[in-house]
């Protein structure tokens, strides 16, 4: 699809200072269509390429983009359309479009997108490409065993050195044939019978209908990893080597909504029983929306950082002001360390992790300060025996209303981007963190 000429990016400077005199420039952009409303970013680098997914909506359409940069995340060129059927993508906060890059030797990398669509009663999970740095996209395909009835998505992409793209998806086929199966059960009567949705029951119950699937684009099939994730909540998806490591929100026995997480040591055929990431125990009816996050890092420990009630709350699924981020990590996939808080001004959601080429980590998140949604960040230090320490860096002072970050490492730093509130409607904001 050609690039709309209707774009506008904005630049500021700033020098950032954070809280031990350590310095962070950063520039940020602003990513907008024209009489759109951008959100649900998410951003994947190669070196100096970059490249940032999000929605732009209308009151009744949307539709997702791409803009690049090949000055590693300082200037972009102008959103270009990904979909070629308008106005079908359905995208969320956590279930934004997802880009993925595969390296290509003397050329740009190639761009994946995959992303939801609203079809009806179905939710397709489709995919497409550019070959050309991201001025056009080819046709969207679906996933491979992602074409069936129900709703699906919450997916996360991962690419090995191969350049083999992995899929990790929630899908709820199941329970539309259940809900289907209830509808039939009811009493023959001589009038048309008023619909009916399937009791509620116990969530574990209604849990295990749900299932966690894994495919590679190219294949011809998925893997169902595991029942039972968290309806609504993201997933995460890391690679090394061979390796393939999954994180999702788990619904364990009473209803407990806590991390779970998985590997795989044959390029995803066969994945390890799901291990509990940590005993937050945290028991609510209804999904909280806050998935994890999860990175690899040189030495293939498995860094995890999730929310969770905080120590001495007891959060519902409606009561962000009790949510905290924590931090744990795994040296062999079998076993995590205690969970470490991750340190913020205030409740802390939705947050994401990118290993740093000197080893570190560095985590975002967005956090309730002054009664409105900031952006926080923090750089993690993983000792040899697994225990975590923080410095905090200052974030991209962007004004109220910041929410849904997403990090990824380029050759000029740590990209993040997320939602940036508008006093009608909102946009979505880029910087470098070096």
């Amino acid at each position: 699809m050609r690039a709309l000429r209707a774009v506008h990016v904005t630049l500021v400077v700033a020098l950032l200072l954070n809280g031990t005199g350590l310095s962070a420039q950063s520039s940020i952009a602003t990513l907008a269509v024209a009489e759109r409303t951008g959100a649900n970013p998410t951003v994947a680098a190669n070196g100096a390429f970059v490249a940032v997914a999000f929605s732009a909506a209308t009151i009744s359409s949307m539709d997702i983009y791409v803009a690049t940069s090949s000055n590693g995340g300082t200037t972009f060129g102008a959103p270009v359309q990904v979909n070629r059927v308008a106005g079908e993508a359905r995208v969320s906060g956590e279930e934004p479009p997802r880009v993925a890059l595969v390296p290509r030797r003397g050329s740009t990398p190639e761009i994946v997108i995959v992303w939801t669509a609203k079809a009806g009663t179905t939710w397709k999970l489709l995919s497409a490409r550019s070959l050309d740095g991201g001025r056009t996209f080819s046709p969207s395909t679906p996933v491979p065993g992602s074409d069936s009835e129900g709703s699906r998505g919450w997916q996360s992409v991962a690419v090995n050195a191969s350049g083999r793209i992995s899929v990790l998806w929630l899908d709820h086929r199941d329970l539309m044939a259940a809900d289907r199966a209830h509808q039939h059960s009811a009493p023959a009567s001589g009038v048309t019978p008023a619909p009916m949705v399937m009791p509620k029951g116990d969530p574990t119950e209604r849990a295990a209908l749900s299932q966690l699937m894994f495919s590679s684009l190219g294949s011809t099939s998925a893997l169902s990893i595991a029942r039972s994730p968290c309806y609504c909540c993201k997933t995460a998806m890391a690679v090394s080597g061979d390796a393939v490591y999954a994180a999702w929100r788990h619904v364990y026995p009473s209803g407990e909504r806590d991390i779970a997480f998985t590997m795989s040591t044959n390029r995803g055929r066969t994945f390890a029983a799901p291990l509990r990431v940590s005993d937050d125990h945290w028991k609510l009816d209804g999904c909280p929306d806050n998935g994890p996050a999860l990175a690899i890092d040189a030495t293939r420990r498995a860094h995890v950082v999730w929310p969770t009630a905080a120590e001495g709350k007891n959060a519902t699924a409606q009561d962000a002001m009790a949510l905290s981020i924590y931090y744990a990590v795994s040296r062999d996939g079998k076993a995590f360390s205690a969970r470490t808080r991750v340190p913020s001004r205030g409740p802390a959601s939705h947050p994401q992790i990118v290993m740093l080429p000197n080893g570190t980590a560095l985590v975002a998140w967005d956090e309730v300060v002054d009664g409105t949604r900031r952006l926080g960040l923090v750089r993690a230090t993983v000792n040899t025996t697994g225990a975590v320490s923080f410095t905090p860096v200052a974030a991209p002072d962007a004004g109220p209303g910041q929410w849904y970050p997403s990090l990824a490492a380029s050759s000029s730093g740590a990209v993040i981007t997320w939602v940036r509130q508008l006093e009608k409607g909102s946009t979505v904001a880029v910087a470098v963190v070096r």
